[in-house]
C-alpha cells in the first residue's frame, strides 16, 4: 500500500521537478516521502498507492463501521484525506452521524428476511432429543423445498446450523457437547449422510472447501448441516440456513446472540409464498423461556433489527430484566468448621462378600427386567392434536412484529420428518433400553398397537412425535423398574446404607453465581441454613426447591 512503485508515477509531478513536488506537499502535507528537507532534492514524494488515495481524496465506504472507532483506526482512515467516510453498520456507536436507518419491518416488506421466527425450547434433559427434533424439521423443510422446486424451478436446500459447546481436537469429553459428538449422532442415529455435514471451527473449516467449488448455494452442493461453536458470526451469509439448533450451555451469553441473524435471510430476497419456506426456526436445549426471549432481543439488536427487538416481550407482556452480574460468594462463617469435617451417607452393595459404593447404572439399571415395561400409554396418543404431555415451549415472532406464545402440536411441528422405519425407531430408544433385541420388540409393539387405531399415513406424519412420547414413557418405566429392582436388593440384604468419612470430597470455599436469589418461602426470610447465603433461582427445579425448604424447616 505505501511502497514506492513505478506503477503510479502519472499521479505525481516528475521526480526532478522540485518546485511542483514542494507545491503538492504544501497542499497535502501528510503524503509519505523520503529524503531530507535540507537536502538538494529536498523531500521526494513516494509514488505509492497510499499516496494516490491521499491525492485523489477518495470516498471511503466502510463495512462493519462500528469496528473502526479506535484512535488508531480513525487516524488511518482520516490520513487518506477522504472526501467522505460512509459507514455501514448494524450497531452504529453513539458518536456515529446516522444518515439513514433501515428498520426490520422495511426488510420484511422488501422480502429480505424470514419471518415468522419460531423458537422451540425442548425441556428434555437429553440434548439428543433437541437435535432429533431439529433434524426432523429440516427434513420436513427439505420435502417442501423439493416440491416448490418442481413447481417453480427455484432451488432451495434448507440448512441446519448446529451450535455446540466444544470443537477442539483435545476438548472432547468432560460432559460437554462436542462437534464430533453431534456429527456422530447425526450419522449413526439420524441417518444423515456424512457428506451432508460440514464442520466450521477455528482449526477445521470444511466450508472453505465448499466455497472453492461453488459454495453452499450451488445445486450440486450436498451440505444440509453446519456444525460450529462461534465461527459463524458476522459476515457469514447463507440464505439457505433455515434452522438454528442451540446445544450450547443454557447460561452461555453467546448461545443465541451471535447466530440468530444467520438464519434470517430470505433466499433470493423473494418470498416463496410457501409458509414453511418464508420462516425461520430455532431449537434450544433446556433454556429458560425468559432468557431465550432476552437473548433473541439482543440478537435482533446485534443484527440491526432494533424495531423488532422492541416488540419482543415475555409471555405475560412484561419487559425482560437485564441479566444479573456475576457475584463471588464465600461460605457462611458459621458453617466453615463443619464443612471441613463433612461425612456422607451412601448406599453400598455386596459383591462376593465385599461391600462397595453402589453404581446406579451398573448395579441397578443393568438388573432391570425390560420385558415388564408397560407402554400401553402410547396407544392412547391423540395424533395431530395437542398432547397433554407436550412440554416443549414454542414461540412465534409474527409478521406484524408481535411475539405470540403458542403451544404447537409436536406432531404438526415436526410432521413428515422421517419415514416409518422400525429399525430407525429402535435406534432412538436404545439409549434408554440397552438391549437391542428388547428395544426392537418394544418399538414393534408400539407401532403394532398404533396401527390398530390409525392409518399408516397418520402414523408416519407423527413419527417424531411418537418417538418423543415413547421415550418419555420408557424413562418413567425405567424409574419404576429401577425402584422395583432396588427394593428387591434391600429386601434380600444385598444393599445397605452406610455413613462414611474421609470420602475424598471437599466443599468449595467460594462460588460464582448470577441471577435472582431463590424466592423466599414466606415474606419473613429466605434460606438461612444454606452453605452459601445466596443461591440463584434458575439453579433449582421445583423438586429441588421443595427439598431445600424441607431441609430448612
Amino acid at each position: 500500500m505505501f511502497r514506492d512503485s513505478g506503477n503510479y508515477m502519472e499521479f505525481f509531478p516528475e521526480e526532478d521537478d522540485i518546485e511542483k513536488n514542494d507545491e503538492l506537499l504544501k497542499q497535502i502535507p501528510n503524503l509519505d516521502t523520503f529524503g531530507n528537507k535540507l537536502g538538494f532534492w529536498k523531500e521526494q514524494i513516494k509514488t505509492s498507492l497510499g499516496n494516490v488515495l491521499k491525492v485523489e481524496k477518495t470516498l471511503i465506504i466502510l463495512d462493519e463501521g462500528h469496528k473502526a472507532y479506535s484512535d488508531g483506526a480513525q487516524k488511518t482512515l482520516r490520513d487518506f484525506n477522504p472526501t467522505m467516510i460512509v459507514e455501514l453498520s448494524a450497531t452504529p456507536p453513539e458518536r456515529a452521524n446516522n444518515l439513514v436507518e433501515i428498520f426490520g419491518i422495511e426488510l420484511d416488506r422488501e422480502e429480505m428476511i424470514k419471518l415468522d421466527l419460531h423458537i422451540n425450547n425442548q425441556s428434555s434433559p437429553d440434548w439428543h432429543d433437541t437435535l432429533r427434533a431439529s433434524v426432523a424439521k429440516t427434513n420436513g423443510l427439505e420435502k417442501v423445498a423439493r416440491q416448490f422446486e418442481q413447481n417453480t424451478n427455484v432451488y432451495i436446500r434448507p440448512i441446519n446450523v448446529i451450535q455446540v459447546e466444544r470443537t477442539g481436537r483435545e476438548q472432547r469429553g468432560g460432559g460437554y457437547i462436542h462437534s464430533e459428538d453431534a456429527k456422530d449422532y447425526l450419522v449413526k442415529k439420524l441417518d444423515v449422510a456424512p457428506d451432508e455435514i460440514a464442520i466450521k471451527t477455528s482449526d477445521k473449516d470444511e466450508l472453505k472447501e465448499i466455497d472453492d467449488i461453488g459454495g453452499l448455494l450451488a445445486r450440486d452442493c450436498k451440505i444440509r448441516f453446519v456444525i460450529t461453536k462461534q465461527a459463524l458470526q458476522e459476515g457469514w451469509d447463507c440464505p439457505f440456513a433455515y434452522v438454528l439448533t442451540v446445544l450450547a450451555n443454557p447460561h452461555s451469553k453467546n448461545a443465541l446472540t451471535q447466530l440468530v441473524g444467520r438464519i434470517l435471510r430470505q433466499p433470493y430476497a423473494q418470498k416463496t409464498k410457501i409458509k414453511e419456506l418464508d420462516e425461520s426456526y430455532v431449537f434450544c436445549f433446556q433454556q429458560n423461556a425468559n432468557e431465550i426471549l432476552g437473548k433473541i432481543r439482543k440478537g435482533f439488536s446485534d443484527e440491526g433489527l432494533g424495531d423488532l427487538k422492541g416488540q419482543i416481550v415475555n409471555d405475560n407482556g412484561e419487559e425482560l430484566d437485564e441479566e444479573n452480574k456475576e457475584k463471588i460468594l464465600e461460605m457462611q462463617p458459621q458453617f466453615k468448621k463443619f464443612a471441613k469435617e463433612i461425612i456422607l451417607p451412601v448406599f453400598v452393595i455386596n459383591k462376593k462378600g465385599n461391600w462397595s459404593k453402589i453404581n446406579y447404572d451398573i448395579d441397578i439399571v443393568s438388573r432391570v427386567d425390560w420385558t415388564k415395561a408397560n407402554i400401553s400409554k402410547i396407544y392412547n396418543l391423540i395424533l395431530f392434536e395437542m398432547s397433554e404431555n407436550n412440554t416443549s415451549q414454542s414461540f412465534r415472532l409474527s409478521e406484524n412484529i408481535k411475539l405470540l406464545v403458542e403451544h404447537e402440536t409436536e406432531g404438526n411441528l415436526f410432521a413428515n420428518g422421517f419415514k416409518l422405519d422400525i429399525v430407525f425407531f429402535t435406534r432412538q430408544i436404545i439409549g434408554i433400553v440397552p438391549n437391542h433385541w428388547i428395544a426392537f420388540e418394544i418399538a414393534q409393539k408400539a407401532i403394532d398397537g398404533l396401527f390398530g387405531k390409525h392409518k399408516e399415513k397418520v402414523i408416519e406424519d407423527n413419527f417424531v412425535f411418537i418417538i418423543l412420547e415413547l421415550r418419555k414413557i420408557l424413562l418413567d418405566e425405567k424409574d419404576r423398574l429401577a425402584k422395583e429392582t432396588f427394593d428387591n436388593l434391600i429386601a434380600n440384604d444385598k444393599v445397605k446404607f452406610f455413613v462414611i468419612s474421609k470420602n475424598g470430597f471437599k466443599l468449595p470455599e467460594k462460588i460464582k453465581i448470577k441471577g435472582s436469589p431463590l424466592g423466599s418461602k414466606n415474606k419473613y426470610h429466605g434460606l438461612q441454613r444454606s452453605l452459601f447465603k445466596f443461591y440463584p433461582e434458575n439453579d433449582f427445579n421445583e423438586m429441588e426447591k421443595s427439598i431445600a425448604w424441607y431441609l430448612e424447616d
